[in-house]
């Protein structure tokens, strides 16, 4: 990933915390057929590994999970916030106009190679980390359990799994570090203007890093 020094994001407290909140990673490996990708909510267990392993499962159907090289390094890219940048927010605009638009965002990137995980208790184990993560902030949370067990050994049967150790793992928060103080100020607050989460998430992140 091209890497301009004030960009870069090496803290792993701060990578791994992007990709808890943003899990939806798009998993790339390479088979026989060339390049394959597919989004695939992960699980990342933080302490498994120096940085981290990265859990999902996929579908049998998928052919991903068959035709890969097991010694090459496999890619996830997991996207954070990302937010379109107008230069009508710059004070530059109204000082010299030679300004143009460009794109904030968030990313981590990580790379390991993949195993294969074809185990029930693996896999019983996978979805339901998957699952308690994203259910634990509801009123009534839904349980892997809840279902009947008849039919949640046959969803097993149809699904397999994945693992990946990272040995490598990339962060980059491009959120207007390379502008001045008064540029930041009119993004911050041109972005406040939109009113969605998305938005405000980006004003923050352009404030903070920018101080």
């Amino acid at each position: 990933m091209y890497q301009p020094p004030h960009f870069r994001e090496d803290r792993l407290e701060v990578q791994h915390a992007l990709i808890k909140a943003h899990p939806l990673g798009l998993l790339v490996t390479h088979g026989s057929t060339g390049l394959l990708a597919n989004p695939t909510p992960f699980v990342l267990d933080a302490t498994a590994s120096p940085h981290g392993t990265l859990r999902a499962h996929l579908s049998r159907a998928n052919p991903q999970w068959r035709d890969f090289d097991p010694d090459q390094e496999a890619l996830v890219v997991f996207q954070g916030t990302e937010t379109y940048i107008t230069p009508s927010w710059y004070e530059a605009k109204r000082e010299h106009g030679k300004v143009v638009p460009t794109w904030n965002y968030a990313i981590v990137q990580t790379y390991g190679r993949m195993r294969v995980m074809d185990g029930s208790d693996w896999l019983l184990k996978q979805i339901t980390a998957m699952t308690s993560a994203q259910e634990s902030t509801r009123a009534e949370p839904w349980a892997v359990n809840d279902a009947p067990a008849d039919f949640l050994a046959a969803q097993l049967k149809g699904i397999v799994g994945v693992e990946i150790e990272i040995t490598r793992i990339e962060g980059k928060w491009k959120v207007s570090q390379n502008r001045s103080e008064a540029d930041r100020r009119g993004v911050a607050t041109g972005l406040r203007t939109l009113g969605d989460e998305g938005a405000r998430h980006m004003a923050d992140l352009v404030d903070k890093r920018g101080a």
